[in-house]
């Protein structure tokens, strides 16, 4: 990972081969933004910029050689903002930081002479710098692998400001745990499946205050976990559900995570289209993103019990797959009829959220990839959120508008329950085709269970269909393929609570 230091020395005094400052586009053009820089540069870079044409839009990087004043290369990187950034910006300001790192894939070092007058700017430089300077690059076998930047340097007018301090310190954790679910995601499924997903959940906690209890295909038949078994047992490599477990002393409240961790998905005996399943590594995200998640709270040292949920299980087509019309039972001891069974994932989140109901959480959230009908509804860059409280769903949201990641209230619609009533189990696992992202959520929320008093769980589904794997181009620090989503919005959570 980058190395990402700070300063306060002006960034053109660093000695650096690359300065990357920030641009604003003003009037149909683009402008140095204010930084800790020479003035006499800015005005250098402002000219070669003007004869090239550039705006200042966000995503554009200019490379300039030549600027008087500059030891080497400049960078001109585009934030889309027409004013000078605030703390309100700092979304803007992490995609800006995250373009160019991107581009300096090779490179040694550069310095970022970014606007800086608060700590919230810097950190979000920073933040920015850390999640763009992402390459995986385990699989490449021949011809040279591209290196993410090995340096950055900061330069901030209050890099010793203990605020500022602190920032980096946290985005430097969350940027790493962000970092570690993106390479999961990006595994091929050949080598991830649900036994080694758990032992890299294991290798990865081993020495931390994380403990990891692994439950075997024997273990989930004897708890009657039929959503993991069912959709496993098309499969030759059975599947697991992992628990983590973070309890540090005087904790201010317990956090239930629940991911889905479908390894691949072939969609089952109800087989998907041959280009469907081309991407269908990335249908374990969900899982990757709830355990580095956790793996940040740990490591920042919140005061937040978090108990975690992996889902593992591979849907293929073996002789013994599951079958529509099957009927399998739950931990809770509710039955469920199969109908569909590519709508696989809510039938391992079933057994998790059943899981995760029992161990007193004030809170339980999941996190899948879970419906196409998220992504027909959002896009492919926002998260879907629906609660069955409006105040926890507000407070979803909120963590994250801090994160800088793209989520959007879904409402959950009680009349689309009745779609869902089996004439020989106590549920179907799928209802309306109209709706159905919210149809999903109302079969999870029927394994929520209930508080001491008898009131069902505060709950949040978070559905990444959309963002958790990026099919396009790269575009500010989103890397193509496996972006880590959630991860942020999770962590901003726990420390909210905290």
């Amino acid at each position: 990972m980058t190395n990402v230091t700070l300063t306060d020395r002006p960034a053109d005094k660093v000695s650096a081969p690359v300065l990357v400052v920030m641009t604003l586009a003003t009037g149909g053009k683009a402008t140095v933004a204010s930084g800790n820089i020479d003035p006499a540069v800015a005005e250098a870079v402002n000219g070669a910029l003007e004869v090239l044409g550039a705006t200042g839009t966000a995503d554009e990087v200019v490379k300039l050689a030549g600027i008087p004043g500059a030891t080497g290369l400049v960078v001109a990187t585009g934030s889309g903002l027409d004013h000078e950034p605030t703390d309100a910006d700092t979304e803007a300001v992490r995609r800006a930081a995250g373009a160019a790192a991107r581009t300096l894939t090779d490179t040694a070092h550069a310095c970022f002479g970014f606007p800086s007058d608060s700590s919230a700017l810097t950190v979000a430089t920073v933040e920015g710098v850390r999640f763009g300077a992402y390459e995986y690059t385990a699989y490449r076998a021949t011809g040279p692998k591209p290196q993410p930047l090995t340096k950055a340097t900061v330069s901030s007018s209050v890099a010793k400001a203990s605020a500022t301090k602190t920032g980096v310190k946290r985005a430097q954790v969350v940027a790493d745990a962000q970092a570690w679910a993106r390479d999961l995601v990006n595994q091929p499924p050949l080598d991830l499946y649900p036994a080694s997903f758990a032992d890299a959940a294991k290798k990865y906690f081993a020495g931390t205050e994380v403990k990891v209890q692994v439950q075997d295909e024997k273990a989930l038949a004897k708890a009657n976990c039929g959503g993991l078994i069912g959709v496993g047992r098309g499969s030759a490599r059975p599947p697991r559900l992992v628990t983590l477990t973070y309890k540090p002393a005087k904790a201010k409240a317990h956090i239930a995570l629940v991911g889905k961790g479908i390894t691949f998905d072939s969609g089952g005996l109800c087989i998907k289209p041959g280009a469907s399943m081309v991407t269908m590594k990335c249908d374990m995200a969900g899982a990757a993103a709830v355990a580095a998640a956790t793996a940040a709270i740990a490591a920042l040292g919140l005061p937040i019990a978090v108990t975690t949920y992996l889902c593992l299980a591979e849907n293929l087509t073996g002789a013994d797959a599951q079958r529509p019309g099957d009927v399998v039972t739950m931990p809770n001891g509710k039955s469920v009829e199969i109908i569909n069974t590519d709508a696989e994932g809510r039938l391992v989140m079933a057994d998790g959220l059943c899981f995760a109901s029992t161990v007193d959480p004030d809170l339980v959230i999941d996190v899948a990839t879970l419906t196409g009908a998220a992504v027909l509804s959002l896009g492919p860059r926002t998260t879907a959120v629906l609660s069955n409280q409006d105040a926890l769903r507000d407070e979803v949201l909120a963590a994250a508008g801090t994160a800088g990641e793209a989520m959007w209230p879904i409402p959950l619609l009680d009349e689309l329950r009745p779609s869902m009533k089996s004439n020989v189990a106590d549920v179907k696992h799928t209802g309306e085709r109209m709706g159905g992202m919210i149809t999903a959520a109302l079969f999870l929320r029927e394994f929520v269970g209930d508080d001491n008093s008898g009131a069902q769980l505060p709950w949040a589904h978070l559905d990444i269909a959309g963002p958790a794997f990026n099919e396009a181009g790269a575009y500010g620090y989103t890397p193509a393929g496996a972006t880590g989503h959630s991860v942020r919005t999770l962590v901003a959570l726990a420390e909210a609570r905290a």
